[in-house]
């Protein structure tokens, strides 16, 4: 059982707990994807090379991948709100240190730790929420949470464009401050101390293996591209995939100790498929957001702050959405309204496929992007809910890691995917083309495992003879 310490009568509203974790969660991922419409500035103000602006971007990414395991189980050691603050307050720290830089070399290291105070905090929000909330009601806040994933992909580059111009580059940095003492203060106001109450230990040979593999994966996805797949990088992706069948295996071997991955969960048939979907939806969601950005700016020659309002529809119409799309998912079922939002994804996508021509206007582009804005309302909300619906409180934690590191890893792949697609192509406008028709692919994919039959397992209702079934 789970106990409260240290709770006044103000702390422990779960909207508030949901309000404060929401807005931590979408800090640290606008930062994955608002610094882009940054680099051109932040190349011309320190003098910096491509490669040196881009480990910017990768430093951050490459870390939060790596931790997110691991974090999730210092959160179960040492109690989510306690991670939660520290990782905010080290990404706020950071932050500053960012807006700071006056090299190439110190905004690097700035990013990593940035990246590190990321990790911490991320697995904690979905835990503390599935803590908070009583099931009736968690399937809504887990959709509100969800959708913040989406709503910040979508919104960075609009965002971005508009801090950028009007303020310049570092403001990019320096907005998360106030932004991050805000979230601590209400932190330690409204979130309740959840612990509970045995102790835990650090599996250290797990953490190594997983942090190893999880690093050298992601940098091969990241920097693959950029060095033509050669054979240290291919060598590299193949180690990597041999250290994580060495950590799976380390960790069967651990599952009556405590293993950073329970295999129990993945018991759960919902965990698992929606687990999965969430890496392919990370994926599509990155692959059809650059090649949009790229277009505006490239092919139409809009400045970073009207690409940024061009692609405004999108963000708003999910944010608007994804609070409904939650709680219709607990009335008529998760799986119904995430199908919806795949098809709605995918069809506003293949419209601006073919909307996107040299002659084309900003504005075409609007109806699309509205119906893309949509479906990631409709899909990200339930796909956390379905795969929260069942896991026990106790491994809310480590279901947290694993589905936060198979959505950034999905995210890593469909933008190393995107830059290959977009430089195989004929020319650079097919190239984008190219790019964006593999999120299509993704989401035609998912809709078809969505509604592909799923066998029930049937148990008997506590203290009835009848049977419940679970999916």
């Amino acid at each position: 059982m789970m106990t409260v310490t240290n709770n006044p009568k103000l702390r422990g509203n779960p909207w508030a707990v949901l309000a404060t974790l929401s807005l931590g969660f979408f800090m640290t991922l606008l930062d994955m994807t608002i610094v882009n419409i940054a680099l051109p500035d932040v190349m011309r103000s320190l003098n910096a090379g491509l490669d040196q602006v881009m480990w910017m971007v990768s430093g951050y990414t490459l870390v939060l991948a790596a931790l997110l395991v691991t974090a999730a189980r210092l959160g179960d050691m040492k109690g989510q709100r306690t991670l939660f603050a520290a990782g905010t307050a080290l990404f706020t720290l950071a932050s500053a240190a960012c807006g700071l830089a006056t090299g190439p070399a110190t905004l690097i290291v700035a990013r990593v730790v940035q990246g590190l105070g990321a990790a911490l905090l991320t697995p904690q929000t979905m835990a503390l929420i599935v803590a908070t909330f009583p099931a009736t009601r968690r399937g809504t806040a887990l959709g509100i949470w969800g959708s913040v994933a989406g709503v910040a992909t979508l919104s960075g580059p609009t965002l971005g464009g508009l801090i950028v111009s009007t303020a310049g580059w570092r403001w990019v940095f320096f907005v998360n401050i106030p932004v991050g003492l805000l979230v601590l203060v209400l932190t330690f106001r409204w979130v309740p101390d959840l612990r509970t109450g045995r102790a835990h230990r650090l599996d250290i040979s797990g953490v190594l293996l997983s942090a190893a593999a999880l690093t050298g994966l992601t940098f091969a996805l990241m920097e693959g591209d950029r060095y033509a797949w050669n054979p240290w990088i291919l060598t590299l992706a193949a180690a990597s995939l041999a250290l994580g069948a060495l950590f799976l295996r380390h960790q069967s071997r651990s599952q009556d100790a405590e293993p950073l991955i329970p295999f129990a969960l993945f018991g759960d048939r919902g965990f698992t498929a929606m687990t999965a979907l969430m890496g392919a939806i990370g994926a599509a969601l990155i692959g059809a957001v650059l090649p949009l950005s790229l277009f505006l700016q490239q092919q139409l020659g809009l400045s970073a702050i009207h690409a940024g309002l061009a692609l405004a529809p999108s963000p708003l119409v999910s944010l608007l959405v994804s609070p409904y799309a939650g709680r219709l998912s607990d009335r008529v079922g998760g799986r119904r309204v995430l199908l919806a939002g795949l098809l709605s994804f995918a069809t506003g996508l293949t419209a601006a496929i073919l909307l996107a021509t040299p002659g084309a206007h900003a504005l075409t582009l609007t109806l699309p992007l509205m119906l893309m804005g949509l479906g990631t309302g409709c899909m990200i909300a339930p796909l956390s809910t379905e795969a929260m619906r069942n896991v026990p409180a106790h491994l809310a934690g480590a279901a947290s890691g694993v589905n936060n590191t198979v959505r950034q890893l999905g995210s890593v792949l469909g933008a190393a995917a995107t830059a290959a697609l977009m430089a195989v192509g004929s020319s650079p406008l097919d190239g984008l083309h190219l790019a964006m028709a593999l999120p299509v692919v993704l989401l035609a994919l998912a809709a078809g495992a969505v509604v592909a039959p799923t066998r029930c397992h049937r148990t008997p209702a506590p203290g009835n003879k009848a049977e419940t079934a679970s999916c």
